[in-house]
């Protein structure tokens, strides 16, 4: 068996990650999809917490047909020590082979540490960074043709603007 890990902070989780996890499936059996820097919500940069992260991408994931035996979600805490990082993700995740991702960063430690790197840039990664679409939200410009539908529906089911432009309001 294959095992693959895609690492993101998916704040808020868009069409990008979803082409992203349905290339590397062509590829692995099984993905680990690491829902990183778990400990931050409720910033500007990091609107959503861990829990609605993976809600989020479990609604995307469900409406796209992919069974939940092809993937794991496991939160990632960032640890601010990148000489240890690989090892803190490694004792978090079971066993894998390949690591996926539009991080240059991200991949050199993976490589570094004897992995299979996979750069993939992210579908129209211009338009589809999470970035961008928070921008768009406090802008109250259009944003949810960026996400996959389930995860537009959950953003306004939690009142994710209405908490956005609150955050930033109050900087």
């Amino acid at each position: 068996m294959r095992r693959g890990l895609f690492i993101g902070r998916f704040q808020p989780f868009h069409k990008g990650h979803l082409y992203v996890i349905k290339l590397a499936l062509k590829e692995v059996d099984e993905l680990i999809i690491g829902i990183g820097s778990t400990q931050l919500n409720y910033e500007v940069n990091n609107p959503f917490t861990c829990g609605e992260r993976l809600q989020m991408i479990r609604e995307a994931l469900r409406e796209e047909n992919i069974s939940p035996d092809k993937y794991w979600l496991i939160p990632i805490p960032d640890i601010h020590n990148n000489y240890v990082w690989v090892s803190h993700v490694e004792s978090l995740c079971p066993p894998f082979h390949v690591v996926y991702g539009g991080n240059k960063h991200t991949l050199k430690l993976f490589e570094d540490a004897g992995y299979e790197v996979k750069e993939v840039e992210i579908y129209g990664s211009g338009e589809y960074s999470g970035t961008e679409i928070r921008k768009k939200m406090l802008n109250k410009e259009p944003w949810e043709t960026y996400v996959p539908l389930a995860v537009a529906s959950f953003i306004k089911k939690i009142k994710g603007v209405e908490r956005l432009l609150t955050i930033a309001e109050s900087k």
